[in-house]
């Protein structure tokens, strides 16, 4: 059976995530991506509270293709140290799933 995860990772900007959102569907390595924001993040930086308006990109791929989307990420973000985490989708429905494999490589 094939894995699926949802991949989150934030931006500074609206102009980040959709730069981000837009590569990985093209690229087929996620069948969507959804920007959400702005948000208010509270984080550690180098010591140092800091708070920042932040955009959220929650992407859905397949598990086996994480390597290739982190790198994408990590390739695209601006940020030193962006956020990449994953977590599985457990379950979906049967149509959605399908969809979401016939969208991606």
């Amino acid at each position: 059976m094939k894995a699926y995860i949802q991949i989150s990772t934030t931006t500074a900007t609206k102009e980040d995530a959709q730069k981000i959102a837009r590569y990985l569907v093209e690229q087929k390595l996620a069948a969507c991506a959804q920007i959400l924001g702005p948000i208010e993040s509270a984080y550690t930086w180098k010591g140092q509270v800091e708070t920042a308006d932040e955009w959220l990109c929650l992407i859905k791929t397949r598990e086996e293709l994480f390597a290739e989307v982190d790198a994408a990420i990590k390739k695209l973000h601006p940020y030193e140290t962006p956020e990449i985490i994953t977590v599985p989708i457990v379950q979906g429905s049967k149509e959605y799933l399908q969809w979401l494999d016939e969208e991606i490589k």
